[in-house]
């Protein structure tokens, strides 16, 4: 499938051919949501924890006489009754995270890639580079563009200009292709693809 290729300014400087077993998939919203669930649980870092009764120091010598107060039998201050007691079955630090083959993660980047083609959203950039890192040029060629929120991908390293440049714009990502993963590119609405990303891409997804 061929499609334009533009530059920062907006302008078309030609024309590439893009893989359509990577870009042209019918989407699968079911692949998309078990992989963004795989991210997000990974990203959790688990650390949450209560004390249990074991863990509380509360005197052991029993309360209040067994009989005759009225009120329930109670031996212990470390109860989960009595305030500052040990919680029952709170949670412990673990491991949230879940397993997906690699197999199925290249799957997902091919269908989140198709997403962006289908929904109009995918744009091929000449290259990502900037003369001088100014936020407001930036901004300026974005709204050309008409985008507010966008990622951009390159192949390795980014062009310093534009990295310094894209830093203090709410809601525009980079990336590199090593970084490339389904949450951030659903995450925003523009996908830009460098010329030198997508030749990684295609090596790296087509089979």
């Amino acid at each position: 499938m061929k499609v334009n290729v533009i530059d920062m300014a907006s302008k078309v400087s030609g024309t590439i051919t893009i893989k359509d077993e990577i870009f042209c998939l019918e989407p699968r919203k079911d692949i998309l949501h078990r992989t963004v669930l795989y991210q997000l649980a990974k990203k959790r870092s688990g650390t949450h924890k209560v004390k249990n009764r074991s863990e509380i120091t509360a005197t052991t010598k029993k309360m209040y006489k067994q009989k005759g107060t009225g009120g329930a039998r109670h031996g212990s201050k470390k109860v989960p009754q009595f305030r500052g007691g040990g919680r029952a079955f709170g949670p412990t630090p673990r491991d949230h995270s879940i397993k997906l083959t690699k197999k199925f993660r290249k799957l997902a980047l091919r269908h989140a890639l198709s997403t962006k083609q289908q929904e109009g959203n995918l744009v091929i950039l000449s290259e990502a580079k900037l003369d001088k890192p100014k936020t407001s040029d930036l901004v300026k060629n974005l709204q050309k563009l008409e985008v507010t929120s966008a990622l951009f991908i390159e192949a390795s390293e980014f062009d310093k200009n534009f990295e310094l440049a894209s830093m203090n714009i709410p809601k525009i990502d980079i990336l590199p292709v090593q970084g490339m993963n389904v949450y951030d590119m659903l995450k925003r609405d523009k996908l830009f693809i460098t010329k030198a990303a997508l030749k990684e891409i295609e090596g790296r997804l087509y089979e």
